[in-house]
């Protein structure tokens, strides 16, 4: 079944692979806005996380053990890593404070997330607070993706989601992207950079692996879950494929009223 969900994600990932928004970010103003967007991806990302321990996991009193082991495992695992990591002084930090830190560092604008996780905090209903924070359209379609997924609750497509439209991606998608911010040696971008090396260390090395240990544990043997797994990874890809492409416009428009 690995093989076959492989073989059919296959297209979709060189598809990002080879986006061209890699190509067109070649300035900090081309960053900041990359990231001003991007920022969402990193931030819904952790609630995809936070629903697969909850279901996986004993979350409420009395505790019992859990139903799965295994999974229960491998997801606090990775809870631990995401939502507790060091940043490059050592201080434990979620990989999105370390984003939005990150952000703050090349004075790109954090006020947007900032202002949705405001609404949220006070009550506000999720895609209530999407329609309200006159996001763009391939930013809040990313957005409805994700948290209709989680409203629908079925625990492996969640899985799937969050193992091949994010973490499986991540050492792919970042390198060239480091790589061509390390040439510019005219801002101090350090957190940035300890950012994605430390994504492409830990995704790659161990969350990676772990997030696939955890669909094959979910899907079994049952050729429903893994058909199902298989067509929302793929949604999923297409949605980072969308996501891509409207930052990519952004900055291809930006760069046009330059000239």
């Amino acid at each position: 079944m690995i093989a076959r969900l492989t073989d059919q994600l296959a297209p979709f990932k060189k598809q990002l692979i080879q986006h061209p928004i890699y190509q067109n970010i070649e300035s900090i103003t081309d960053f900041q806005r990359f990231m001003e967007s991007h920022v969402y991806a990193v931030w819904d990302f952790m609630s995809l996380v936070k629903k697969l321990q909850l279901d996986l996991t004993t979350t409420s009193l009395p505790w019992q053990p859990p139903a799965n082991n295994t999974a229960a495992r491998l997801i606090n695992e990775i809870v631990w890593g995401e939502e507790t990591d060091v940043d490059k002084n050592g201080t434990p930090v979620s990989h999105f404070e370390m984003y939005l830190n990150a952000m703050k560092q090349i004075n790109a604008s954090t006020d947007g997330i900032e202002e949705m996780l405001s609404s949220l905090k006070k009550g506000e209903n999720i895609f209530n607070a999407i329609n309200q924070a006159n996001l763009p359209d391939h930013v809040a379609d990313f957005l409805r993706f994700t948290f209709h997924i989680i409203e629908e609750g079925k625990t492996h497509k969640i899985a799937a989601v969050f193992t091949f439209g994010r973490e499986d991606l991540i050492p792919d998608m970042f390198i060239s992207m480091i790589r061509k911010m390390n040439h510019d040696n005219d801002h101090k971008i350090d957190q940035i950079i300890y950012y994605f090396e430390r994504h492409i260390e830990v995704d790659g090395d161990t969350h990676g692996p772990m997030a696939l240990e955890m669909i094959k544990n979910l899907c079994g043997t049952d050729p429903i879950k893994w058909d199902e797994a298989i067509t929302a990874a793929q949604e999923a890809l297409q949605r980072r494929i969308a996501l891509w492409d409207g930052i990519n416009h952004q900055i291809i428009q930006k760069e046009k009223t330059k000239t």
